[in-house]
């Protein structure tokens, strides 16, 4: 479907994968370099929706207009916003998670960082690019400490955007943050043969991660 979200922004795209009596929903970001349709996408979307969580996905403005550059995250945070406010409303009285896939999720986390988004239960990181390639650092964390929700990170410890160590060291000074960690994982979670764990193993093991944390937040609740 398409949703329209402003006069400056336009229209999205936007695609929703209905569980059976859902326990929650699953808003999901794509990266900075691949839309709502890459595989990464589909798959989570679909084993999490045989788990009892609804999952949505859409594009970015950016991603929807045909452009390979996200451009200002002003923008893209406030579709995060404008996206939320829909889902809120479609989904009245089901506990809302936010998520994203590397850049999908930072985004996410700038908007529950920069505004009382008080309907969103809880956010999930797929690979939180904590810096670019080869230049570690934790300057893009420094605005996790005022995001006051529940937070998953799920990390690969070969991801070169994100030293798995300093990851570490960034979860543990947040109170109300999680890690759970793939071996030998990169970025996009791929492993090597050796560890004789397929796609379908990954991608089973991020939902099941994914699932227990979100049942864990709404028993809490």
């Amino acid at each position: 479907m398409e949703l329209f979200l402003n006069d400056k922004l336009g229209k999205i795209s936007l695609e929703t994968e209905d569980a059976t009596n859902p326990i929650a929903v699953l808003i999901l970001a794509h990266g900075a370099g691949a839309g709502m349709h890459h595989p990464f996408m589909v798959s989570l979307g679909q084993k999490l929706s045989e788990k009892r969580i609804s999952v949505v996905r859409f594009n970015f403005p950016y991603m929807e207009q045909g452009r390979k550059s996200p451009g200002s995250p002003k923008s893209n945070i406030e579709t995060w916003q404008l996206v939320v406010e829909h889902i809120e409303s479609a989904f009245p009285n089901i506990p809302i998670f936010i998520s994203g896939k590397s850049y999908g999720g930072r985004m996410g986390s700038h908007l529950i960082a920069e505004n009382d988004m008080s309907s969103v239960d809880g956010i999930i990181y797929y690979g939180f690019p904590l810096h670019a390639p080869g230049r570690d650092s934790k300057d893009r964390a420094a605005h996790l400490t005022d995001v006051k929700i529940p937070q998953l990170f799920l990390q690969g410890t070969k991801d070169k955007l994100a030293n798995i160590e300093m990851i570490g060291e960034v979860v543990e000074t947040l109170s109300t943050a999680e890690m759970s960690v793939l071996e030998d994982g990169d970025h996009s979670f791929n492993v090597p043969k050796r560890t004789g764990k397929s796609k379908e193993d990954v991608m089973s093991w991020l939902a099941e991660e994914t699932t227990n944390w979100i049942l864990n937040r709404v028993k809490a609740s």
